[in-house]
């Protein structure tokens, strides 16, 4: 069975900077959507919080204090 025609060193060198460039690239569009992601889970998290606050009837600066004086204590 007869194979192809051998590659040179050359293109064998091309071909991996060209595989690398593109896998640079999804690397790339791989982390914005990650961060994109990460956003939204804290804008979840935000939003649920905000929630909660409300139903509790408790100020930011309330919660705040509530939170400090739990801290210091553990």
């Amino acid at each position: 069975m007869a194979r192809g025609v051998k590659k040179s060193i050359e293109e064998k060198i091309a071909e991996k900077r060209e595989l690398i460039g593109a896998l640079e690239i999804r690397v790339e569009k791989e982390k914005k959507e990650l961060e994109a992601l990460l956003d939204e889970q804290k804008q979840q998290e935000v939003e649920s919080l905000y929630n909660f606050l409300k139903a509790s009837n408790l100020s930011i600066n309330e919660a705040t204090e509530i939170l400090k004086t739990q801290v210091c204590m553990a």
